[in-house]
């Protein structure tokens, strides 16, 4: 496995294997890895000849209070388990080298962009899709893989490959969880083992809903009810958003039915945390 920091050098070694006709499988990430991350990395390397994983923690998608500067960072741990999970790249270039003196470009995918998290977190998905578009640009995927964690930037960034017919196929996979439940994220980390309890409310209330459906109940205001009743009796938690919409644009469901996605975003003290199910 070889770790590149230049664009210059990724974009060389990406010539090379394009002139061997072999496909890239690509990660992007922040790094500080865990199982959902690596999962990706096994799906990249079954379907692509070569597997690229980006480890960036990108700036544009912080706003100013965020935690941008005490956001988990551990490249040789990342890199360890890279390796052992049988990656080829290591993308790892210095912010300055994306987002040089001077730089003035942005990718915005208006609207998706404003619903759900993106009323708590202004720019966030701008920032997302800039440096998902510059490192699509760099790598050159054939492949690109996502975690369904981040549903939204999900639907966003398969809306941003259609619309600037970029030649990638994105790949959602599905979300890894912990044995109790919970959805692993990196901003785990920061709960303490109170608040790592209480996060178990996300999950829970989430196959809450999944069981009503299951039993036949169709009514969004039901079934959010039963969300919402539920992580407020979680005294650590404090509710940004739960909602029920539909993958196509974001907006409120009607009726839950099959393709309805139901999301939250709930804070355990500090941190914020999200969750997601999407009823088949």
């Amino acid at each position: 496995m070889k770790i590149i920091k230049s664009i210059a050098e990724m974009k060389a070694v990406v010539r090379q294997h394009r002139a061997a006709s072999r496909t890239i499988g690509f990660v992007p990430t922040m790094g500080f890895l865990h199982e959902g991350h690596l999962s990706l990395v096994r799906a990249a390397r079954k379907k692509a000849d070569v597997t690229v994983v980006s480890i960036f923690v990108n700036p544009m998608q912080f706003g100013p209070k965020e935690d941008f500067k005490a956001y988990p960072r551990d490249l040789a741990r990342d890199c360890a388990l890279l390796e052992k999970e049988g990656a080829d790249y290591v993308f790892h270039p210095e912010a300055v080298q994306m987002y040089p003196d001077g730089y003035k470009t942005y990718v915005e995918v208006h609207d998706l962009q404003d619903k759900l998290c993106g009323r708590s977190r202004p720019g966030h998905f701008r920032g997302v899709c800039t440096v998902v578009l510059k490192l699509f640009q760099i790598v050159e995927p054939d492949f690109a893989f996502f975690g369904q964690k981040d549903a939204q930037q999900t639907i966003i960034l398969r809306k941003m490959v259609r619309d600037l017919n970029l030649n990638v196929q994105v790949e959602v996979m599905p979300i890894i969880r912990e044995p109790d439940g919970l959805a692993m994220s990196s901003r785990n980390t920061y709960l303490n083992a109170e608040e790592r309890a209480a996060a178990l409310v996300l999950s829970r209330s989430l196959e809450g809903a999944r069981s009503q459906v299951d039993q036949g109940e169709r009514t969004p205001d039901v079934i959010l009810g039963a969300i919402r009743a539920m992580v407020e009796r979680e005294p650590l938690a404090r509710i940004d958003y739960i909602e029920a919409v539909n993958t196509q644009d974001l907006n409120p469901v009607q009726e839950i039915g099959p393709g309805t996605l139901i999301a939250l975003a709930v804070y355990i003290g500090k941190t914020r945390l999200i969750d997601n199910i999407i009823i088949d």
